[in-house]
């Protein structure tokens, strides 16, 4: 181990990998590929209170959408998806990069083609309160300052000090 490393272990902060490119984050604030979704929560284009958390399943696909109180998306079918689900899908290819994206939901289309094509999944429910809250715990996180302090909330989890 170097000694960059120890000093990042020994951080609270975590490292952030850079967008692959620049991300419209009014739009689609929040995107993530987390317990087997890519998820995250999309800015409605009609109101300015309102946002929508949506998500797909990994390999089967299954989609949803709805306002961060279950309010289902208008927009969605029942085997198409929503305009909030195709600028998830966008704005998650310019984060974490067209491959990767479409390696983790199982996606397989033409290289010129969009991913959202690819979708060959239906509706399913999805739990939008467990995704918002991590949004909204992502913003707490960003109104902090910087420091190399432990976060007193986070003071549990082990050091590697500790373990050896």
């Amino acid at each position: 181990m170097n000694a960059d490393e120890d000093a990042w272990e020994q951080g609270s902060a975590v490292r952030v990998v850079p967008p692959v490119q620049p991300r419209k984050l009014a739009k689609v604030p929040f995107v993530e590929m987390a317990d087997g979704r890519l998820q995250g929560v999309v800015s409605s284009g009609s109101d300015i209170a309102r946002v929508y958390v949506s998500s797909i399943t990994a390999g089967t696909h299954g989609f949803n959408c709805s306002t961060n109180n279950n309010r289902p998306c208008g927009g969605l079918g029942a085997s198409s998806p929503c305009k909030h689900l195709r600028a998830l899908v966008d704005e998650a290819v310019l984060q974490y990069g067209r491959g990767r994206v479409a390696r983790y939901l199982q996606i397989e289309t033409g290289e010129d083609e969009p991913l959202i094509n690819g979708l060959e999944g239906t509706r399913e429910s999805a739990p939008a309160a467990v995704v918002f809250s991590r949004f909204l715990r992502h913003l707490a996180y960003l109104e902090l300052p910087g420091t190399t302090e432990p976060l007193a909330e986070m003071h549990w989890f082990p050091s590697a000090k500790a373990a050896l």
